[in-house]
């Protein structure tokens, strides 16, 4: 199982919209609470942010590969999720 970095703007709509849909898949599937989800706010975390490729929020990363970017669905994070599990 691997560890997913999310990165998050407080205050953004699609970010609390993607926080719902992970609390929701994770009530759904309970494996999906087992990962470890590091969550990073943008702006209080530049230097780090900056280390990483991308422009929208959210965004989730798999070690060094972006698995996820902007406006979430729930088939967008699930895929992140499933992503997370495979060793």
């Amino acid at each position: 199982m691997k560890e997913i970095t999310y990165f998050y703007l407080q205050g953004c709509p699609y970010c609390k919209q993607a926080d719902r849909l992970i609390e929701e898949l994770c009530n759904e599937n309970p494996k999906y609470s087992s990962i470890k989800i590091n969550k990073v706010e943008e702006r209080e975390n530049r230097a780090f942010a900056n280390s990483f490729d991308y422009f929208y929020v959210p965004c989730l990363w798999i070690e060094k590969n972006k698995v996820h970017e902007g406006p979430a669905t729930k088939e967008t994070i699930k895929k992140a999720l499933d992503a997370a599990l495979k060793d």
